[in-house]
């Protein structure tokens, strides 16, 4: 633990929740961050971190130590989602309408740019480089695959990732060994039954109804063809179909979302809604088109890396800091960096009910406790730090 990036992040704190706000201001959607790459880049040239802008959106920068080696990426987030802030009281309330900062892309941001203020106050201590990456889009989980593109990741020997984390406590960061987030994959299912009048349904075959019986019937493929022990969800959100009370619906549309945490488990997922839709459809004389797009994948935290990151956790906040969450079946596209090279991603707790702090994210009533930033912040920069130091060559 360096006490002096300790007291750096320290000092900049008021910067640091100054920044956030500022981006909670002002949130802007995924491809849409030209404000807040600006920003971003504003305060690198304040820092004299040399950088680089992506296409269209996004920035890389990179701080050299006091001599080659090792290379360590810390990646932050920084799009905001299409939800209405219903934070009314808030001086830093969304001025966009319709555009939030509902899952803390914005203290990520923020968080990043503090430690990166940190590593340039202990530049001459250690070997190697520090690469930041500020990543656009990755709500729509396109931002880290067109980061990647563009070289963000050339010559990286270890990544690591921070989310603020509303479901756990303040004063609490887990970063396991293992799966954290699952992979985040999307269905669209299309039926074609026989449309007609709603008066005659003998002379038609009814899509609603298909669509029904597959929607009541799909979750006994995670129920009784899914090993229990590996967790796997089917979700269907959006259902269209009809046009009219009496018309018979000749089409209908299901869209929907499958997690889970093992590759044999999404594999096995997809056979089995392509047969089952089949299947529901034969079974009424319709058919049915299934469309299976894989999107993250599961962010699977590589153990050495895990376990270095719960070493730097108790030697700069303690052993009471250090907490085991249990893996989430949200999605999160950190995970292709850890495709291209060793290392993990921590969760930050930002829960506080007192501050009313412990919304879901991408709720439009989400915050964050911004006591949380502190943490965040020095661990990034501890992080990288205390890597490069350990591994000069």
């Amino acid at each position: 633990m360096n006490e002096k990036i300790k007291a750096e992040v320290k000092r900049n704190e008021g910067k640091m929740i100054a920044f956030r706000r500022d981006l909670h201001t002002h949130p802007e959607l995924s491809w849409q961050e030209i404000r807040t790459t600006n920003h971003v880049v504003t305060e690198l040239e304040r820092m004299g971190i040399p950088y680089r802008r992506m296409e269209p959106t996004g920035v890389v920068a990179e701080l050299v130590g006091n001599k080659p080696g090792k290379v360590v990426a810390l990646r932050a987030d920084m799009d905001a989602l299409p939800v209405e802030e219903l934070n009314e009281t808030l001086d830093y309330k969304s001025q966009n309408d319709g555009k939030m900062h509902a899952c803390g892309h914005d203290a990520h941001t923020a968080m990043l740019l503090c430690a990166a203020e940190a590593l340039v106050a202990v530049r001459d201590d250690f070997a190697g480089t520090v690469r930041f990456i500020f990543q656009p889009a990755e709500e729509i989980t396109e931002g880290a695959e067109a980061m990647i593109e563009q070289g963000a990741m050339e010559g990286v020997d270890n990544v690591f990732g921070i989310h603020i984390w509303s479901q756990m406590v303040t004063n609490t960061i887990s970063c396991n060994t293992g799966p954290v987030f699952a992979s985040a994959d999307v269905v669209e299912i299309k039926f074609t039954g026989r449309g007609g009048h709603g008066a005659m349904p003998d002379a038609c075959i009814d899509a609603t109804v298909v669509a029904a019986a597959f929607v009541m019937g799909a979750q006994a493929i995670v129920s009784r063809e899914t090993d229990p022990l590996e967790p796997a969800v089917f979700t269907i959100g959006r259902m269209e179909s009809g046009t009219r009370y009496n018309v018979i619906a000749e089409h209908a549309i299901l869209e929907g979302t499958v997690r889970s945490f093992h590759p044999r488990v999404r594999e096995k997922m997809e056979r089995a809604i392509r047969r089952y839709a089949q299947q529901v459809a034969a079974t009424y004389g319709a058919t049915a088109e299934v469309h299976y797009r894989y999107g993250t994948h599961a962010v699977i935290n590589e153990v050495d890396s895990a376990l270095f990151a719960q070493r730097v956790i108790v030697d700069s906040f303690g052993e009471s800091m250090l907490y085991s969450d249990r893996p989430t079946t949200a999605g999160e596209d950190f995970s292709y960096y850890l495709q291209e090279a060793p290392g993990c991603f921590a969760l930050v707790g930002s829960g506080n009910p007192d501050k009313d702090t412990e919304w879901a994210h991408h709720h439009g009533h989400f915050n964050v406790d911004e006591d949380a930033l502190v943490y965040g912040a020095e661990l990034y920069a501890q992080y990288a730090y205390t890597y490069l130091t350990e591994n000069p060559e």
